[in-house]
């Protein structure tokens, strides 16, 4: 459901092993999020003319959201085929997806019976995330050296003992589903608050450049959708805790949509941007320098 919106950013090497890669993910998730948007316009327009309960209509909007959010589970597969064929992280981070593991962590407490009944599409996405990135984690770690090895394993730990420990004061200390369901949705609304602090520093980036360059329409779209989705989902049977996370989700989407309209036509090209990471890497060698221009996702 929330996800941590995260940007390819390609270094002159993956130009030559990723570029492709990335260009048809990011074209398949375009098309496909049309066909989507599509498809939920047709099922609302036929909802509304049967009249159907509140709780069916949650349910497709529910169903939606989830497969939107999936989408942006994927999105980070390229920067992996990239680190694969390395095999080495390079300068990559393994932040966003120790956040975003936490983050599915937490909703997926939310989500249960004994914390927020009847929010089984809120558990089913956020596990499917859990899992996702856990995968990617997993590859991360393997191709990662010992220091940064140690540093995830900690940090994957040290989430572990968090989410445990917000478990055990939510079930002894609160005794009813409202006061449950608050104490760990406001825990739950405070992170993903967090975590969209994150895309302001591509946003600004992309002001100060004039590029919209590592800044992909088809996630920001995606974004947009997905907070809109799960937006109506929260009001369909009042939830304030999704409410406040996927309105901040779809103010974010739309800013980088309207960046994204603002910003296209002063975007440089591919060829020109690989000309450029190019002369870099020979100044790079001829001063002596070993080291490679790296691109670190935000």
């Amino acid at each position: 459901m929330y996800t941590w919106v995260l940007i390819y950013k390609p270094t002159s090497f993956d130009f030559y092993i990723s570029k492709n890669h990335t260009h048809i993910f990011n074209i398949s998730i375009y098309i496909s999020l049309s066909l989507l948007c599509s498809l939920f316009l047709v099922s609302c327009s036929y909802l509304s003319s049967k009249m159907v309960s509140a709780t069916v209509a949650r349910n497709i909007a529910g169903i939606f959201g989830n497969v939107i959010s999936l989408f942006l589970f994927l999105s980070p597969i390229p920067t992996f085929i990239t680190i694969y064929k390395m095999k080495k992280v390079e300068e990559y981070k393994a932040d966003p997806y120790l956040a975003t593991v936490l983050n599915c962590a937490l909703w997926v407490f939310y989500g249960l019976p004994i914390v927020h009944p009847d929010s089984l599409l809120v558990i089913t996405i956020n596990a499917t995330g859990l899992a996702i990135e856990l995968f990617y984690l997993s590859i991360f770690f393997y191709f990662s050296p010992t220091p940064r090895k140690v540093k995830v394993g900690l940090w994957l730990v040290g989430e572990m003992v968090f989410v445990g420990i917000v478990a055990t004061c939510t079930l002894l200390l609160f005794h009813t589903h409202n006061k449950r369901s608050s104490f760990v949705g406001i825990i739950c609304v405070i992170f993903v608050s967090l975590m969209y602090i994150a895309p302001l520093t591509i946003m600004s980036k992309v002001i100060k450049t004039k590029s919209v360059r590592y800044m992909p329409f088809s996630l920001s779209l995606a974004n947009f959708l997905n907070g809109v989705i799960w937006v109506i989902y929260a009001l369909i049977k009042f939830d304030l805790f999704i409410l406040i996370g996927n309105g901040l989700g779809t103010v974010s989407g739309a800013v980088q949509l309207i960046l994204y309209a603002c910003y296209y036509k002063t975007t440089p090209k591919d060829d020109e941007e690989e000309d450029n990471l190019s002369k870099a890497n020979c100044q790079l060698q001829l001063s002596g320098n070993q080291g490679q221009a790296k691109g670190v996702p935000a």
